[in-house]
């Protein structure tokens, strides 16, 4: 009939199997009709099959956002399986590498730029360009009455890029530390190293290029303190935290100590061209005014954001971890691994509210962060409820993935006297 051909035209109805149903409830109703009209038909009729009960034989069957549905729901349904994260950067350039001639530049600048581990990388550099864009510079250091920009481009020039160069530095050193242990993890066993892609004396070359290089743009582009800062980190990531993943859980505990201190270096960036004494690393860093307060809450944020991030980010590996001999809460102690996790998520809102409290940001920013906060601190509590199970460990790990640069951007959005001193600039002083 027209009708028939009329519909079954239209894909997603049939995608979703509802003329599968409906089609057999209308025939059933039309045969129990003339059954009933006809005397001489014995056969019992059919009862007419349930539409909510009929189920598709696979997730194919269902609609693309039924399908999402069935997932969510099986993964939180599960207690024992977990999705797998997504692939480290570094492995993915790996792979692009090794699909390019040998001999290619583009193969080298892919082997190279994967030792750098760049999603890393690029997340230190931005840990420390915002607290360099949140340092309160004062209006008579500045040639407009606003803050934006505050500081010099130079200045930020030289403090990203000596940035990225010890953050390359360290993560080369990392990969060169433990490519036996990499072979064995399913996140990390395609890398360059692993797969064979560069020697172990060309990875050292270039870590060590990379480290004296960084140290040099922050010493003579920044100040001294800010390139102290950038060794200490490759000395810490590469020399103490690195050993001792084999060693002891609290390597854990040393790894936020390496993502605190770009927070610091780029509070010191800034403090060193606000700088009205000798510029020493006591006034950038332990002002006696309590103008460095900031500096240290910034890099409270970072240091307590570590632990949900790596907290749910090792969960669904563990297992990969205990076989490599790394120690981790993770597998050592699941019931610990949660409650560091969500003590550390509760950290925020104080931290947040410090900020406030110093003269970094606005009020407003303890307002505005509170909803972003929330969803950390909700996610971190089921994370500790089901101690990773039933999609817990997933839902903490993209919380954290996103709430970082909210809590960033709402800061910058907040910076303290910003709106009035923009304000101020478009339509002058009042009267």
């Amino acid at each position: 009939p027209l009708g028939a051909v009329f519909f079954l035209q239209n894909r997603l109805l049939a995608r979703s199997s509802c003329l599968d149903s409906v089609v057999p409830r209308r025939n059933s109703r039309a045969t129990s009709t003339s059954s009933s009209t006809s005397p001489s038909n014995s056969t019992p009729t059919t009862p007419p099959p349930n539409f909510t009960s009929q189920t598709p034989q696979s997730l194919e069957d269902l609609a693309p956002h039924r399908r999402r549905q069935a997932r969510k729901q099986a993964l939180a349904q599960s207690t024992s399986s977990e999705a797998p994260l997504p692939p480290d950067a570094s492995s993915l350039l790996t792979s692009a590498a090794a699909s390019q001639p040998k001999d290619s530049l583009r193969r080298t600048i892919s082997t190279f730029l994967s030792l750098s581990k760049p999603r890393l990388t690029v997340l230190v550099v931005l840990s420390a360009m915002a607290p360099y864009a949140l340092y309160p510079v004062p209006e008579m250091l500045t040639p407009t009455m606003t803050e934006t920009p505050s500081l010099s481009p130079l200045t930020l020039f030289f403090l990203t890029t000596g940035t990225a160069l010890c953050s390359a530095s360290a993560n080369t050193l990392n990969m060169l530390y433990e490519p036996s242990t990499d072979a064995k993890m399913s996140r990390t066993r395609n890398r360059p190293l692993v797969r064979g892609l560069v020697s172990n004396r060309a990875a050292a070359l270039f870590a060590m290029l990379c480290g004296v290089g960084g140290a040099a743009a922050l010493y003579f582009g920044v100040n001294p303190t800010v390139s102290f800062l950038g060794l200490s980190n490759i000395v810490l990531y590469a020399g103490i935290y690195t050993p001792l993943k084999a060693v002891t859980v609290f390597n854990t505990w040393v790894g936020a100590v390496v993502g605190g201190i770009p927070p610091l270096m780029g509070w010191a960036a800034a403090a060193g061209e606000a700088a009205t004494k000798d510029g020493s690393w006591r006034e950038l860093l332990l002002a006696s005014d309590g103008s460095s307060i900031g500096g240290w809450l910034l890099a409270g944020l970072l240091f307590a954001w570590q632990f949900p991030h790596f907290m749910a980010l090792s969960w669904p590996i563990r297992e990969e971890y205990k076989a490599a001999g790394l120690r981790m809460l993770a597998w050592t102690n699941p019931a610990r691994n949660a409650r560091v996790a969500l003590r550390y998520s509760l950290a925020f809102f104080p931290l947040c509210f410090g900020l406030c409290a110093a003269g970094v940001t606005d009020w407003s920013f303890a307002v505005t962060s509170l909803p972003i906060n929330l969803w950390l601190a909700r996610e971190a509590v089921r994370f500790w409820k089901y101690e990773g199970h039933k999609g817990s460990a997933r839902g903490l790990f993209w919380a954290s993935v996103w709430h970082l640069p909210g809590v960033m951007i709402l800061a910058l959005l907040h910076k303290k006297g910003m709106w009035s001193r923009a304000w101020r600039s478009v339509f002058g002083e009042d009267e």
